[in-house]
C-alpha cells in the first residue's frame, strides 16, 4: 500500500463514527475529526509526540516532533506546530518552532501563561549522534546529553522566540536522562500559587558507585517537576521522586490541577517490578513536593506501558479525564477514562477506535468541547497524528 493510500485509509477510519455505545462528536461543529500530521508529508518521515493547548483567543495549537530520518527517538528532529482557528477542523501551514539542525529537539510541553496569554514552550535536547541508551549509561558529555530549553510564543502562536537554555536551574548534575512531559504543561488558576507554570518531567540517575546494576539503568528512572512563578522567565526544580528502588519507575508524566487546587500527576511506569503500567501522585503545594510517593493506579491497568494524558474539565463537579491505549499488552484501541473522585479511581468512558494507538494529549477547546490529539494508523500507531472532537456532556455523564 502506498503512503498516500495508507493516509487516506487512516483518515477514513478516523472520520467514521465512534465505537458502539460511544458519544458522537460535539454537535454543531461541522466536523468530527481531522489529521494534522501524516507520515511522509511536510518534509518529515514521521511525526510523533503530540501536545496541544488552546490560546486565549481560542486558537488550537498542535505541537509534535518532526522526525526527518525515521521513526526513531534520536537523530535529526524538529519541534513543529500547526494552528487551527476552527477548533481542529482545518489546519494552517506547518511551522518549525525549534529546528534540530541535525540534533534532537523534542518532548514539547506547552502551556498558556494566564497573566500574559503568551505560549510558554519547554522542550528537551540532545545531540543527534547519541541515543537514550548511551545517555542512560553515562557515555556522553554534558553538551551531548539531555538539556532543557524554553521559548515564548506570541501573536497567537505565530511567532516563537529562540530557545533559551534553563538546564542548570532544573537538572541535577548527577542526572543522565531528562524529559519534559510530553504533553501540555499546567498553569495554576487557584490557591496560593495561582499563575504558577508547572511542567511534569522525568529523569534518570546514575547507579551508586560500586553498584552491580550495570545494564539496569531503567531502575533509576524517577519523576520530578519544574515550575516558574514569573511566566516562564525563570525556573526552579520542584519535587523529585528519587526512590530508585525498581518497584515503580516513574517516567513520562502528565499533570492536571484538581478543583480543590491540588495537582494530580499521572506517570508511565517504565519497567517497574510492581504489577501495573500507570503510577500517580498528588501535590498540595503547587508541585514543590509530593503528598505521597508514586503508587500504581490499578483502575488504569488496561493501559500498556505508554505515555498518557490527563485533563481536569472546567466546571462544577466536572470529571478528571485520562487518555491512552486500552489493550494492556499492545499499543492500540485509544480510549478515554473519567474520574469523579479526583483520580482515586477511573472508569472507561469511551473507545475512539480499535486501531493501533500510542501517545496522546487532551485539550479543552471551549466549555462544551474536548479534543484528543493522538498517534494512530492502520498498520501501526505512527502513521498519523489525528485529532478528534468530543462533547463534554457525553464525557461527564
Amino acid at each position: 500500500m502506498t503512503l498516500l493510500s495508507r493516509t487516506l485509509l487512516v483518515t477514513a477510519v478516523l472520520l467514521a463514527p465512534l465505537a458502539a455505545g460511544a458519544p458522537a462528536a460535539a454537535a454543531g461543529t461541522g466536523c468530527a475529526s481531522s489529521v494534522p500530521y501524516a507520515a511522509g508529508q511536510g518534509g518529515y518521515d514521521t511525526y510523533r509526540i503530540p501536545a496541544a493547548v488552546t490560546t486565549r483567543a481560542g486558537t488550537l495549537l498542535a505541537f509534535a516532533e518532526g522526525r526527518h530520518d525515521g521513526a526513531g527517538d534520536s537523530g535529526n528532529i524538529d519541534v513543529v506546530l500547526r494552528r487551527s482557528t476552527d477548533g481542529g477542523c482545518t489546519w494552517g501551514p506547518l511551522q518549525v518552532v525549534t529546528a534540530g539542525h541535525g540534533d534532537t529537539r523534542g518532548n514539547p510541553a506547552p502551556v498558556v501563561d494566564p497573566r500574559t496569554g503568551d505560549i510558554v514552550l519547554v522542550t528537551s535536547y540532545n545531540s543527534g549522534a547519541v541515543t537514550e541508551a548511551r545517555i542512560m549509561r553515562g557515555e556522553v558529555t554534558p553538551e551531548q546529553g539531555r538539556r532543557v530549553f524554553v521559548q515564548r510564543g506570541r501573536d497567537d502562536g505565530r511567532r516563537f522566540s529562540a530557545p533559551a537554555e534553563i538546564t542548570a536551574a532544573v537538572k541535577r548534575p548527577d542526572w543522565r536522562w531528562y524529559a519534559t512531559g510530553p504533553g501540555h504543561a499546567v498553569a495554576l488558576t487557584r490557591g496560593p500559587h495561582a499563575g504558577r507554570l508547572v511542567v511534569p518531567a522525568n529523569h534518570s540517575a546514575a547507579p551508586p558507585a560500586g553498584s552491580s546494576d550495570t545494564g539496569q539503568e531503567a531502575r533509576y528512572y524517577g519523576g520530578h517537576a519544574l515550575y516558574s512563578d514569573d511566566g516562564g522567565h525563570t525556573w526552579r526544580l520542584g519535587f523529585v521522586d528519587d526512590s530508585y528502588d525498581g518497584a515503580e519507575n516513574a517516567n513520562e508524566t502528565s499533570a492536571a490541577q484538581l478543583p480543590d487546587g491540588r495537582l494530580y500527576f499521572s506517570a508511565r511506569d517504565q519497567g517497574g517490578r510492581s504489577p501495573g503500567n500507570r503510577l500517580d501522585s498528588y501535590s498540595d503545594d503547587g508541585g514543590a513536593t509530593l503528598a505521597r510517593p508514586y503508587a500504581i493506579q490499578h483502575t488504569l491497568d488496561d493501559v500498556p506501558a505508554v505515555q498518557g494524558s490527563v485533563l481536569q474539565l472546567r466546571g462544577h463537579n466536572s470529571p478528571l479525564l485520562f487518555s491512552g491505549p486500552s489493550v494492556p499488552t499492545a499499543r492500540r484501541a485509544q480510549a478515554l477514562w473519567r474520574s469523579t473522585d479526583a483520580g482515586a479511581t477511573f472508569t472507561r468512558a469511551l473507545t475512539l477506535s480499535d486501531r493501533p494507538a500510542a501517545y496522546s494529549d487532551l485539550v479543552q477547546l471551549d466549555r462544551d468541547t474536548v479534543g484528543v490529539l493522538w498517534e494512530t494508523g492502520s498498520a501501526g500507531p505512527y502513521e498519523t497524528i489525528a485529532f478528534r472532537r468530543l462533547a463534554v456532556r457525553e464525557l461527564a455523564s
